[in-house]
């Protein structure tokens, strides 16, 4: 099984404060995350892939417009031809209650679940992705708590948009520990969160 571990795409940023740099190329940055995410598709594809994990935050709010979820259900169409899963949690930037504009995704994706933990098994893979997103945009309680432990004979991955014990720069969402990581028995966390711009 292979897959490719994501998060923080934060599609369509706005990137505020690029007209303060004289000179900055100002389409080509606010492209930026779009050409990305595309390069992220294209690597999927070329290396075959099973399945796209992204934990949190492919939003970076809600979108001005449905062009923004056109471009992503597109991408998703693609990936879906090519055979490659995708499994999306949402963080604190594209929190349920941030995102007012929805599109229907491919029948590839799966979004797990904002109000507990969910477990979607992946039985040809032998996996089981654990996994919640974020109801609101500011979760200041420990969601990887109450994931499940592991399913037996399964590859476990967990699924968490987390500051874990806290990260300068970075509000202390999500708040676990690495050590009540380790004692879930997963055998991958596929986290987001913690990352520089």
């Amino acid at each position: 099984m292979k897959f490719i571990h994501t998060a923080d795409i934060h599609l369509d940023s706005p990137l505020v404060g690029l007209q303060g740099y004289e000179g900055a190329p100002v389409a080509e940055i606010r492209g930026a995350t779009r050409r990305a995410f595309q390069n992220l598709v294209e690597l999927a594809a070329a290396e075959k892939v099973d399945i796209i994990l992204i934990a949190g935050d492919l939003y970076d709010g809600d979108w001005k417009d449905y062009n923004t979820g056109l471009f992503f259900s597109a991408q998703m169409a693609r990936l879906r031809d090519e055979g490659i899963r995708v499994v999306i949690i949402s963080g604190n930037h594209d929190a349920a209650s941030q995102i007012t504009k929805h599109l229907r995704v491919p029948e590839n994706v799966t979004v797990l679940s904002v109000r507990s933990p969910e477990t979607l098994m992946i039985e040809e893979l032998g996996l089981a992705i654990h996994g919640q997103g974020y109801p609101v945009r500011a979760v200041t309680d420990d969601l990887a708590g109450a994931y499940p432990p592991a399913a037996p004979h399964h590859v476990n991955i967990g699924l968490l948009h987390t500051s874990l014990d806290g990260r300068e720069g970075h509000e202390p969402y999500a708040p676990t520990t690495v050590s009540a990581l380790l004692a879930k028995g997963y055998d991958y966390w596929a986290l987001g969160h913690v990352h520089a711009r």
